[in-house]
């Protein structure tokens, strides 16, 4: 596996810390900028907004311009962002730098997966793509609990700074990985061409099989807190600790998922979303114990992230010749699901449901997505025939 790989992976890892940290930070925003928790609560929304908008667009921009110099961009404008937002004393401002840092970090990943997939060989996009996103889950694992941390101890802008500061270190290892003149640098297709590539209905439904299985994970996991002390009666310090179990298992099944995407795409599809059903309806029956949302909270964390490179993966392999745009609108779909799936469950818990009423939204989206799988293998089974 070539270097600059892993070094796509490192990038996104920061650029991951960034996106989900914040969760941890929403309190001491809201008491520095004296602002309401629910209006400090908009910085998380408008990054989820911004990358799903901002990939799309911006990746119709990069593919004028070599790849080298477009991930460079796109890293210092990131950087730039969060510099800004740690300096910053208006909440407005800090707001606007949220959508730059987006805008950055959507466009950074449209042209980081495009170059990820040409530097491997057509067998193996599964296994990269386990790499590249392996560094969201290692910043489940790591990133964000030590952001929080740092925020704790230092105040929310040294956690700012700090992700400014492994962008940076990101983009000076990078650049030199990437040859300036290599073929993964190069634009070989013109819009009208991807854009007629990603006509394909199969392509569609994989985009919308990828926003239902996130939108899943991540309506649960956002309630993790009030599952753990509301239903299973943990006390709050417990809270980081399951997150952390949590990220431990989409890492562990990033890795694995990703060996077998490339050989075995429609058994890991179809094993692995009856299991994350079955995983949710388990959690559902089992929240008010413990040990039991510890073991499953993991096992749903490795399900979850363990079919992630076989839909992203599946996408470029149906796209082939509209990498920019195929790699923009999968980072548009995952925002999506994470977007839409925690606003499903507030909305189930502001209905009256409980705190378990995310969950039982995540196992509604995996029947969604087992049903779009089902119409998608047919769509692919006719294809063949002809």
């Amino acid at each position: 596996m070539p270097f600059a790989v892993y070094l796509l992976g490192f990038a996104v890892f920061a650029l991951g810390t960034s996106e989900f940290m914040f969760s941890g930070l929403v309190q001491d925003v809201s008491a520095d900028l004296h602002v309401s928790i629910p209006d400090a609560g908009l910085l998380t929304s408008a990054f989820a907004i911004g990358m799903i908008f901002g990939a799309p667009l911006l990746a119709v921009f990069a593919m004028r311009w070599p790849r080298r110099p477009a991930l460079a961009g796109f890293l210092i404008v990131f950087i730039a962002a969060h510099l800004l937002g740690a300096a910053s004393t208006d909440f407005g401002l800090l707001l606007g730098t949220r959508v730059l840092g987006a805008l950055g970090n959507a466009g950074f990943w449209a042209v980081a997966q495009a170059t990820a997939m040409d530097l491997v060989p057509p067998g193996r996009k599964g296994r990269t793509m386990a790499i590249v996103l392996g560094g969201v889950s290692i910043a489940c694992v790591a990133g964000v609990p030590a952001g929080a941390l740092l925020g704790a101890r230092c105040g929310w802008r040294s956690a700012f700074l700090a992700v400014a500061a492994l962008t940076l270190l990101a983009l000076v290892a990078l650049l030199p990985a990437l040859r300036p003149h290599g073929p993964e640098h190069t634009t070989v297709t013109r819009l009208g061409g991807e854009l007629r590539a990603l006509a394909d209905p199969r392509l569609l439904l994989t985009y919308a099989l990828n926003a239902l299985v996130q939108g899943a994970s991540f309506c649960t996991f956002t309630y993790l807190a009030p599952l753990l002390t509301g239903v299973a009666r943990i006390g709050p310090q417990w809270v980081p600790v399951l997150l952390v179990v949590f990220g431990l298992g989409a890492f562990l099944g990033v890795a694995v998922g990703g060996r077998i995407a490339d050989t075995r795409p429609h058994r890991v599809l179809g094993i692995g979303m009856a299991a994350l059903l079955c995983g949710w309806l388990a959690l559902l029956v089992l929240a008010g114990i413990p040990v039991a949302v510890f073991a499953l909270v993991f096992v749903q964390g490795m399900l979850g992230f363990g079919i992630a490179p076989a839909l992203s993966s599946r996408a470029f392999y149906l796209a082939t010749g509209a990498a920019t745009l195929t790699g923009a609108f999968t980072t548009a779909a995952f925002n999506i699901g994470n977007t839409a799936g925690p606003w499903l469950g507030g909305l189930a818990i502001e209905a009256g449901f409980g705190y378990r009423a995310p969950v039982a939204v995540s196992a509604l989206l995996l029947v969604l997505a087992l049903g779009g799988l089902g119409f998608a293998l047919r769509i692919n089974s006719n294809s063949d025939r002809r």
